[in-house]
């Protein structure tokens, strides 16, 4: 097998995603109610004819009783996730590739008549100052090829950033443009991701106020994404992999639409 370039994340792809964070610039107010805001970015130009994509969207949350710490834990415990995210079908980590960054699967329930959907990405982390990041992205990995009872969708780059405002206060911002994939109208996924996020962020928060303490009752000193000893993943060497673009799943894509009614399942 040929190894490619590796495609961790550097310095500068962290520094980009925390100026696209805090950046006022080129983004549209969706939403704005009980301390949670939304925005879409809008393209500092753009042609009539041009093919219409999915946005970038951005939430903002101002967490006033649980600490940026904390939130950083919730988005990390993925024993936890369990407990919290009732869209989640299956999630596991697959293998580290250094000591702030892994490869990992997700599945989420879609609700009828939509195919459920999955993802393969590679997450990076760092604590910056007092500020907590991380992102993912797509990527293809040799033993995770789409699978033919879900929708492989995209992530063409996904994060959080954390910031304490006190040291039970935070602002948590999240910033995604993710392709379900399928013959969803880029419309459609554009509205219900702008009214789904408010819905999303709530859940997130609910979860900051309940861990700390769920985790009291559940292995508190367990937490490998703070201590790389506790780490007990394979290790996997990144160059492996190599970031998953969305236009290379419409093969896989037509194939299901044959099958399942436009590749949404009807039965």
């Amino acid at each position: 097998m040929t190894l490619q370039p590796s495609i961790l994340p550097d310095e500068e792809a962290f520094a980009d995603f925390r100026k696209q964070c805090l950046s006022g610039g080129n983004w549209l107010s969706k939403y704005d109610k009980n301390g949670i805001q939304v925005w879409i970015e809008v393209p500092a130009s753009s042609k009539a004819n041009h093919p219409q994509k999915v946005h970038k969207i951005k939430c903002k949350m101002t967490i006033k009783d649980v600490s940026a710490a904390t939130m950083y834990d919730v988005l990390h415990d993925g024993v936890y996730r369990k407990k919290w995210d009732l869209a989640m079908l299956e999630s596991y980590d697959i293998a580290r590739l250094s000591a702030n960054a892994d490869v990992g699967y997700y599945s989420w329930h879609c609700p009828h008549p939509i195919t459920n959907r999955d993802v393969v990405t590679l997450r990076s982390w760092r604590m910056m100052d007092d500020e907590y990041v991380i992102i993912n992205f797509s990527v293809k990995h040799p033993n995770f090829p789409p699978r033919s009872d879900t929708v492989r969708a995209i992530s063409i780059l996904t994060g959080y950033l954390i910031k304490p405002i006190g040291p039970n206060s935070c602002t948590f911002i999240y910033l995604s443009q993710a392709d379900p994939k399928g013959s969803l109208p880029k419309w459609m996924v554009n509205k219900a991701s702008q009214a789904l996020a408010p819905k999303v962020m709530k859940s997130v928060y609910k979860a900051g106020q309940e861990y700390p303490e769920w985790k009291r009752r559940n292995h508190p000193d367990q937490k490998p994404w703070l201590n790389v000893e506790q780490n007990t993943m394979p290790m996997m060497d990144p160059r492996l992999l190599s970031i998953q673009r969305a236009e290379s799943l419409e093969n896989v894509d037509e194939s299901s639409k044959v099958a399942t009614l436009d590749c949404e399942d009807s039965s």
